[in-house]
């Protein structure tokens, strides 16, 4: 039996929802596409910062896309097929166009993107006003 709190647990803890275990109080849809390309990471470095990583071997930065839009993060990608020219024997190696999105929560931002090895790292960080802020209230 799932109880509502190991449901609602595991809807913050699902990679789509990057920064909600903190802010928990806006909830965005996300659409991703269904063919899992490319793959990808949600990695937590802190409370306040988490970096998707995508495998995006073939694909240079320039064939690459990230923005931020709405409380959105979208990667996208297109790459020339040059497939004309080239006489494959095996093709494993995908280079067809791809979009992934995720869900940011309400104080997230995309700090920074990086291409190196074949795998793009886009950081996304977590920035609560100074009201938002934890404060000590001095006892009397």
């Amino acid at each position: 039996m799932v109880t509502y709190t190991t449901t609602w647990n595991s809807l913050f803890n699902d990679p789509f929802f990057i920064g909600f275990d903190r802010l928990a109080n806006k909830i965005n849809t996300t659409a991703t596409n269904s063919q899992g390309f490319p793959p990808y990471n949600v990695v937590k470095k802190d409370e306040e910062t988490w970096v998707v990583e995508l495998a995006v071997a073939g694909f240079t930065k320039e064939d690459i896309t990230v923005t931020e839009q709405d409380g959105t993060l979208k990667i996208e990608g297109s790459k020339e097929d040059g497939t004309m020219t080239t006489d494959y024997l095996h093709r494993g190696i995908a280079n067809r166009k791809f979009t992934r999105s995720f869900a940011l929560g309400e104080y997230a931002y995309v700090d920074n993107a990086e291409l190196k090895d074949g795998m793009l790292n886009v950081t996304v960080k977590i920035e609560l006003p100074a009201e938002k802020k934890p404060k000590n209230i001095r006892i009397k």
